[in-house]
C-alpha cells in the first residue's frame, strides 16, 4: 500500500451529541442546499427535501417533501429516517419528534436531532470530470416512456452524479430502480442498472442534477467502473503535479 491508497480506507462512522456539533454539520447541509433523502419506518417509499433553517433556538426547518404524499405520514407523527451527503460524507439521523407543518412557504419545523451520524467513506474516491470532456449518459427501461440522455459529472465505485439539460423531475420517480443506464467511456460503453438518489433542479440555468447509485453491478461493469475512476484519479495527480511548478 503506498501513502494515497492509505487515505482510501473507510472511515467508521462518527456519532455527534453535543448540539454544537449538530447544528454545525447540519448547516453545511443547509448552506450547500445538498438534497435529503427521507424515508419512514416500514415504508419503502423515499421521500426528498432540503433543510432550509437551523434556528439558534434549536429548531430545524425543511422544505415540502416530493412526492408531496410524504406529509401525510409526517403529519400522522410517523418517525422517519434523514440521509444526505455533502462531499462525499454521509450525515444521517432519526426523527422521532412530532414536526408542525407551515403553509407559507410549504414546510415542516421540529427540534434539532439527539444525535447525527457523520460517516467519511473514503474508498468510494469520487472522481470529477473536466468540463470539456463530459461523458454522454442515457437512462432508460419499463418505467421511462422515452430514454433521458445528458452528461456524466462525476463518479466513484458506488454512484455518479448526472446533469440534464431543462426540468426532467416530473418523468423520474425519487427511490426508483432504472435497468438501464448506458455511459459512452472512452474504453467503451457501460451499462448497468442504477437507482435515483437525489434529484434538484436549477431553474437559473434550467438544468437537472441527479445523483444515482450502482445497483446489483456486475463483475463486467464494476471493472470498467473501476478502471475509469482510476484514469480519471491519475489525470487529477497528474494535473495537480504540473500544478506545483
Amino acid at each position: 500500500m503506498n501513502a494515497s491508497s492509505a487515505d482510501d480506507v473507510p472511515q467508521p462512522p462518527k456519532v455527534m451529541t453535543t448540539p454544537l456539533e449538530i447544528a454545525a454539520n447540519l448547516r453545511l447541509l443547509l448552506e450547500s442546499h445538498d438534497p435529503l433523502i427521507i424515508t419512514f419506518h416500514e415504508r419503502s417509499q423515499r421521500f426528498q427535501s432540503y433543510i432550509t433553517d437551523i434556528d439558534r433556538d434549536g429548531s430545524i426547518t425543511f422544505d415540502e417533501m416530493i412526492p408531496r404524499d410524504g406529509e401525510r405520514f409526517l403529519a400522522a407523527g410517523e418517525p422517519f429516517r434523514v440521509e444526505g451527503f455533502h462531499d462525499g460524507v454521509r450525515i444521517a439521523w432519526e426523527c422521532k419528534a412530532q414536526l408542525t407543518v407551515i403553509d407559507d412557504p410549504r414546510s415542516y419545523r421540529g427540534p434539532l436531532p439527539l444525535e447525527v451520524v457523520y460517516h467519511q467513506r473514503r474508498n468510494a474516491f469520487r472522481a470529477a470530470l473536466k468540463l470539456a470532456s463530459l461523458v454522454n449518459i442515457e437512462i432508460g427501461g419499463d418505467k421511462l416512456k422515452s430514454p433521458l440522455k445528458g452528461k456524466l459529472l462525476d463518479i466513484s465505485a458506488t454512484g455518479c452524479k448526472l446533469r440534464f439539460e431543462g426540468d426532467v423531475s416530473e418523468r423520474v420517480q425519487l427511490g426508483q430502480v432504472y435497468e438501464r443506464f448506458v455511459a459512452g467511456l472512452p474504453f467503451g460503453n457501460m451499462t448497468a442498472p442504477v437507482e435515483l438518489r437525489y434529484l434538484h433542479f436549477e431553474e437559473r440555468i434550467n438544468t437537472t442534477f441527479a445523483g444515482v447509485r450502482f445497483h446489483n453491478m456486475s463483475g463486467l461493469v464494476q471493472r470498467q467502473v473501476e478502471r475509469f475512476v482510476y484514469q480519471l484519479q491519475r489525470e487529477a495527480r497528474r494535473f495537480d503535479k504540473d500544478d506545483d511548478f
